[in-house]
């Protein structure tokens, strides 16, 4: 079996196949740290996520970044209202990100760059552009001469005669066309900004991503995601910026995920109807919201309201009760001499049926369906008088198998192997300072969770029961 992914570049299913055998170079557009994310933001986290998850499952090694534009017009405007430096604001959220997508059951990115960290790169790949006739500095400005890329409007589908001027820039007489697009803006008086050859100032929004792919993972990635608003202009603008320096396929796969509505209404400040994830899970489990998001093809627009979102609920407490009767049931099943294959045959052609959904462009609601049948099969068993272990136990792996590619979890999520190793930094510090009671609790709490400690002259060791 192959993995088909609908490629936004050719508005095809193509089969996958990344540069390199059995490795995966993917980059996927972060948010903009000036706010706690909505979940229009939250629902790229979580497909993405469970991408990332699959290929994995799959077998392959991936290296997965995702950025932070962590300076931008919004930022600027949020440390004036506040009264707080632009760094200090995006510190927040970005740590708020990680609170509330950790709940939602991401995994952090391999590297999670941001903008201010990579102006050196950013200036050099701005002169490259220049240095080629790609673009030009006027009155502080450098722009993109979009006209000069033969490619211009390839992801979009739309000749350039037909194009809107780009978003987040103005129509002024600074451009040589209205569909030039700013590369680094000229520093207004108190702004935050940086020293570059043509002044003070700051990077463009679509620069950053153009600059950052290329430095972590290369001029040429297998998979670029992000949510439908980017493909155009931003990631149009990333192809002829990248394209155009490289003279290379800048990224050979093209994901984007659909809207999110509110009670059927497209999700706006002005409609006042704008949620905030960071709300949500103060009411509502955040497995739930993350099982709801999968629920729904990751190409199809989602309709959120708190009717569909406790459906979901009751949906996920139905899988929830079949796993932990499974477990219960564990404990009084036997191994019996004679085991019937026909289950064990059964709980195959599920792992098949749930591979093949997810191999047709990670179609998360039919694996969903799948991970149904499955609770309905163990729930058959279950009404057998006599269960075997071996049979209990594959239901119960197949059930953790089919939850960690969703990023689903059962009872106490499981702890990272950085939380783990952040927890027993904190007991040798409480073991330092003779506050044994703290040590202990900390040795209970990993206990539970089923993590095993080991006090040794090397150090504190550890292992998973």
């Amino acid at each position: 079996m192959t993995i088909r992914l609908y490629n936004t570049l050719t508005r095809e299913k193509e089969e996958f196949k990344p540069l390199e055998e059995g490795k995966v170079k993917m980059y996927v557009c972060g948010p903009t740290v000036y706010n706690y994310i909505h979940i229009g933001n939250a629902r790229p986290a979580i497909v993405y996520d469970t991408v990332r998850r699959y290929l994995e499952y799959r077998g392959y090694d991936v290296q997965f970044v995702s950025n932070f534009t962590d300076v931008d017009d919004k930022l600027i405007k949020a440390a004036k209202e506040l009264g707080e430096d632009v760094p200090t604001i995006a510190n927040r959220f970005i740590d708020a990100y990680f609170e509330d997508t950790s709940a939602l059951g991401c995994k952090k990115a391999d590297i999670h760059p941001t903008v201010t960290e990579n102006i050196d790169i950013i200036i050099e790949f701005i002169t490259a552009l220049i240095d080629k006739g790609y673009a030009y500095e006027s009155q502080g400005d450098v722009y993109y001469r979009t006209r000069k890329f033969d490619g211009y409007g390839k992801l979009s589908h739309q000749s350039i005669d037909e194009l809107k001027v780009g978003a987040r820039i103005d129509v002024g007489d600074k451009k040589e066309d209205a569909l030039d697009f700013v590369l680094w803006k000229a520093a207004k008086e108190g702004e935050i900004s940086w020293v570059s050859p043509w002044g003070e100032g700051r990077p463009g929004w679509h620069i950053e991503c153009s600059a950052m792919a290329k430095k972590y993972l290369g001029e040429t990635i297998d998979i670029h995601a992000g949510g439908q608003d980017l493909a155009f202009p931003h990631h149009e603008n990333e192809i002829a910026q990248t394209e155009a320096l490289t003279g290379k396929t800048f990224a050979r796969y093209w994901m984007h995920n659909g809207y999110i509505n509110i009670d059927n209404e497209k999700m706006s400040k002005s409609l006042g109807n704008f949620v905030l994830v960071h709300d949500i899970i103060k009411e509502q489990d955040p497995q739930v919201l993350r099982f709801f998001m999968l629920s729904v093809h990751y190409r199809h627009p989602i309709n959120y309201n708190l009717e569909l979102l406790q459906n979901a609920e009751a949906g996920l407490d139905r899988l929830k009760t079949s796993y932990e009767n499974l477990q219960h049931r564990k404990e009084t099943s036997a191994n019996l001499s004679e085991q019937n294959e026909s289950w064990l045959e059964k709980l195959e052609e599920l792992k098949s049926q749930f591979i093949a959904e997810m191999d047709d462009d990670f179609n998360t609601a039919n694996g969903i369906s799948v991970l149904f049948e499955l609770s309905k099969q163990a729930n058959y068993y279950l009404m057998e008088k006599n269960t075997d272990t071996k049979i209990i136990d594959a239901f119960i792996q197949q059930f953790d198998d089919f939850f960690s590619v969703l990023g689903l979890t059962v009872g106490e999520a499981e702890l990272l192997d950085e939380e783990i190793e952040e927890l027993i930094q904190k007991r040798i510090q409480a073991r330092k300072d003779r506050n044994f009671q703290l040590a202990d609790d900390i040795r209970d709490k990993l206990k539970e969770m089923n993590i095993i400690l080991e006090d040794t002259p090397q150090g504190t060791r550890w292992k998973r029961g």
